[in-house]
């Protein structure tokens, strides 16, 4: 005989849902206000007319934002960023922690490394010597300034080594004994069997390559080789329509104001992190919480 819930456990599963709802609508409340505010007139969005609906429908923010070569290029070089950042992000970041996941009998020196990489979370060499090393470097307007500073990123390492460590020694063992060695082993056994922290740290990766606008504005000279979020912000940022001589233009800027174009920029910046995401939602859950435990 199945027992009925009880009236308190009820009303805990009807609290515990209108506040899970409450959360969900104020996370997707400012997109739906972006989208809307993106496509709507001048005259509404600084007027504060636009709630979660266009209001006097229009195209011209995207069309002043998408209707630029600069920006064709600029989504290029963020793409680029991303295939090679997020790449040799990947890379290091697991051939640093297969190794950290030993204990000291197998790799002797893994507690100085340890406190090494712990150390350049908590201390920082400054952004002037940041900036100095990578000119001195000769990397300065290149897509490397973008990629190589930020190539170890240490938060992954320690997550996907505490993956690492949860995985039982007696598959390792087996291997060994049938004349795996340590690369064949970590290619072979743990990668394939750490997609969920691997897909974690992908993701995180990914997002941070894609979101980083600062070092592109310090890093490079040029405006042909800024990243998207970079362009984008310069782009507002010199949103003069005195300096447009073009009829058609001069017509569509006169539509969007700073407001509806930022809402644009949002967005557009949104699309691509949107569209990876449910590829790697799956994994996401079971990566973050099996490797969240530090030692």
């Amino acid at each position: 005989m199945v027992k009925s819930k009880g009236t308190k456990s009820v009303l805990t599963d009807v609290i515990i849902i209108v506040i899970v709802g409450m959360v969900s609508i104020l996370c997707i409340a400012p997109l739906l206000n972006t989208l809307a505010i993106s496509f709507s007139a001048q005259s509404r969005a600084e007027a504060g007319q636009v709630l979660f609906w266009p209001v006097s429908f229009t195209l011209a923010s995207y069309a002043n934002l998408i209707g630029d070569e600069g920006f064709s290029r600029a989504f290029l070089v963020s793409l680029e960023r991303v295939i090679l950042g997020g790449g040799l992000n990947l890379i290091l970041t697991i051939m640093m922690a297969y190794p950290l996941s030993k204990g000291k009998k197998v790799f002797r020196a893994r507690n100085i490394y340890m406190w090494l990489i712990v150390s350049t979370m908590l201390f920082s060499g400054g952004l002037i010597p940041w900036y100095m090393t990578i000119r001195a470097l000769g990397l300065l307007d290149t897509i490397w300034a973008l990629v190589l500073p930020g190539a170890v990123p240490v938060f992954n390492v320690i997550l996907l080594m505490n993956f690492f460590r949860g995985v039982p020694k007696e598959v390792e063992e087996a291997a060994f004994m049938d004349g795996a060695g340590p690369w064949c082993i970590m290619l072979k056994i743990i990668v394939p069997i750490s997609k969920p922290a691997i897909a974690t740290v992908t993701l995180f990766s990914i997002v941070g390559q894609w979101n980083s606008f600062f070092d592109g504005l310090v890093l490079m000279n040029k405006a042909k080789n800024y990243p998207l979020q970079t362009y984008i912000q310069q782009l507002v940022l010199n949103n003069d329509m005195s300096s447009i001589v073009d009829y058609q233009r001069l017509q569509e800027m006169m539509v969007i104001s700073n407001k509806t174009f930022n809402a644009a920029k949002i967005f557009v910046s949104m699309v691509p992190l949107l569209i990876i995401y449910p590829f790697l939602q799956k994994y996401f859950v079971t990566g973050i919480t099996l490797g969240s435990v530090k030692e």
